[in-house]
């Protein structure tokens, strides 16, 4: 079903890259705040990252009433977030998928999985399209699975699940979509996973540390305080921290210092949220650890800088 990479291509794909690199973003904004903080990131990197379009990707938790509200919520706060950047749309933001893959035979189909078939299709082969995942990867394994030759033009950069030593691979991101997730690493895709539990917990910061840095430095770094701020409550402001582990998707195209990988054969993700190890498999990037400092102070550097 899915085209055969050949061992030199898939390892031609998985080396960090050379100059600005194309990109699409696929988030679940509305669901947290580390989103915001990535989107951010992606479109204050202009000399490393060029932002084709940005995909709403469905989530359910206590934001959501469903995976349909949450993809609408995150296709609004990617306008509200565009409108403090002064990026105009104009149909560079795209709703995704209202539900998620119950049947990889039958895929939802959305504006965005449209959209990243006839981009990806469209790109030459020395030109790969990065596909930038921080949510559920419901979106892309859609549009995988509609037009599998795409694997031949993308390099998927996704956040989500764990690393591969722990018992369960459960993980919000990961969670949400046991279909899509198992797509992604059964397909083929050029895949550089950056695990959250264990690799992009890291990256934590705290209030006292956004309000020294980013408090008073206008309008969006304002409303990225005050977001972060709303997870905090009486019982739990001593010692609180809050994780933005998203930044590390972005981090990795900007620095590839900053995000230390390495390659590994693909793991199998089991119907019960497991790892299984099959040293056969094709070879995928996986992230083995984040350099937290570095990558907080490009961020906070280019969201100060905003006007």
């Amino acid at each position: 079903m899915f085209p055969t990479l050949s061992d030199e291509l898939r390892h031609s794909r998985l080396a960090w890259p050379e100059g600005v690199a194309r990109m699409v973003l696929d988030t679940d904004t509305y669901n947290e705040v580390d989103d915001q903080f990535a989107l951010c990131h992606a479109l204050l990197s202009p000399d490393r990252l060029r932002v084709e379009a940005i995909y709403a990707a469905p989530f359910h938790n206590n934001r959501s009433t469903g995976p349909e509200d949450g993809m609408e919520k995150s296709y609004e706060e990617i306008l509200r977030l565009l409108g403090m950047l002064g990026v105009e749309d104009d149909g560079f933001v795209v709703r995704g998928s209202r539900e998620y893959i119950a049947d990889a035979a039958r895929p939802p189909r959305s504006d965005a999985v449209t959209d990243l078939v006839e981009r990806a299709s469209a790109s030459s082969a020395d030109d790969p399209l990065y596909v930038v995942a921080i949510g559920a990867i419901t979106n892309v394994s859609a549009a995988i699975l509609l037009e599998p030759s795409i694997i031949e033009k993308i390099v998927l950069v996704w956040l989500g699940g764990t690393d591969m030593h722990r018992d369960s691979a459960r993980e919000f991101n990961l969670g949400q979509d046991l279909v899509a997730s198992q797509t992604v690493f059964d397909c083929g895709v050029p895949l550089v996973h950056i695990p959250c539990r264990n690799v992009t917990s890291h990256l934590h910061t705290t209030i006292p540390e956004l309000e020294a840095y980013l408090s008073g430095q206008g309008p969006l770094c304002d409303y990225l305080v005050d977001i972060v701020k709303g997870y905090v409550s009486e019982t739990n402001r001593y010692g609180w921290s809050k994780v933005i582990w998203d930044i590390a998707a972005t981090a990795y195209l900007i620095n590839a210092e900053w995000v230390p990988t390495r390659l590994t054969p693909s793991p199998v993700l089991t119907d019960d949220f497991g790892w299984a190890v099959d040293s056969g498999r094709h070879d995928i990037r996986a992230a083995t650890f984040v350099r937290r400092d570095p990558i907080f102070r490009d961020v906070f550097t280019k969201l100060t800088a905003v006007d």
